[in-house]
């Protein structure tokens, strides 16, 4: 292996971080970094003063044409289109729990659908990845003022629409286990009392798997989880998971996993649920499961 190919397996993963926070999704962020090598590959590291600075301002602005593209695409999705999901290990160390906090969460990746390509680039820069004004400046090609002001309309729109305080993880492990009892048990009561009177519930089936594009009230949530727990009885498998840096929940049904649940609490009951049913956002996930 030479020094420069050594040189970029080095950030490899922070240029994943940035190109999968940007996109969403997992093969279009591998893409972007292997086009990112392919062009590190055609410079000469030896001239550049920054090489991770380089190869952050590469990934980015390669992220921000693929997500022009993509967002084109995405207008003729079928159905709601919600991020691919991203199993990780569990945490074993503060450090590692950092790393995975809430700027990798399913949700957090749905809200940033919202942004325009800059103003998402923008922003992760700035508020996920700490990177200075100038720096962004330099990345984005424009001036810091304007890169201020992207950060800061794209913080106003994001709390607008996602008024959610943070809860901790324990808090929200100990909800996710009880949800997912009641769901294994078919306690409908166990359910609904889990729930928000408002909670809503967005799914994405792409076409491929049937899915609830939106559904709201406590109670009728409960009555959807309900009924597919008489529906298939004892084959039905719920397990907790951490997913996108949040704790989960993996649905089963006659030992194939059928959908990848992400939610949002309040501390005491569920706000929102994010179901991925489609077959091609869970291939890789399932593919990541050991075998029962």
């Amino acid at each position: 292996m030479t020094d420069s190919t050594s040189l970029f397996n080095s950030h490899r993963p922070r240029l994943l971080a940035i190109a999968y926070r940007m996109l969403g999704a997992v093969a279009e962020a591998e893409d972007v970094v292997q086009d990112a090598w392919l062009r590190w590959h055609d410079a000469d590291p030896s001239k550049l003063d920054n090489p991770e600075a380089w190869l952050v301002t590469v990934t980015t602005r390669l992220s921000i044409d693929r997500l022009r593209a993509l967002k084109a695409q995405r207008e003729k999705y079928e159905g709601v289109w919600l991020p691919e999901p991203l199993l990780m290990p569990q945490p074993a160390t503060p450090e590692e729990i950092h790393e995975f906090s809430d700027d990798v969460s399913v949700a957090f990746l749905f809200l940033l659908e919202r942004l325009s390509p800059e103003a998402r680039a923008a922003f992760l820069m700035r508020e996920v990845f700490d990177a200075d004004y100038d720096e962004v400046a330099r990345t984005l090609g424009k001036t810091e003022a304007a890169c201020r002001q992207l950060v800061s309309r794209a913080k106003q729109q994001l709390r607008q629409e996602s008024p959610r305080r943070k809860v901790s993880r324990e808090t929200h492990r100990h909800l996710m286990a009880r949800f997912a009892d009641a769901m294994q048990r078919g306690d409908f009561h166990g359910l609904h009392a889990l729930l928000n009177d408002n909670a809503e519930l967005i799914g994405d089936g792409g076409g491929k798997a049937t899915a609830f594009p939106y559904l709201a009230g406590g109670k009728r949530l409960a009555q959807l989880f309900y009924a597919g727990a008489r529906r298939y009885g004892d084959n039905v498998r719920v397990e907790l998971a951490l997913v996108n840096g949040q704790w989960s929940l993996l649905r089963y049904i006659h030992g194939s996993l059928e959908s990848v649940q992400s939610y949002e609490t309040d501390g005491r009951r569920i706000v929102r649920v994010l179901v991925q049913r489609n077959p091609d956002k869970l291939a890789r996930v399932a593919a990541a499961l050991p075998r029962h």
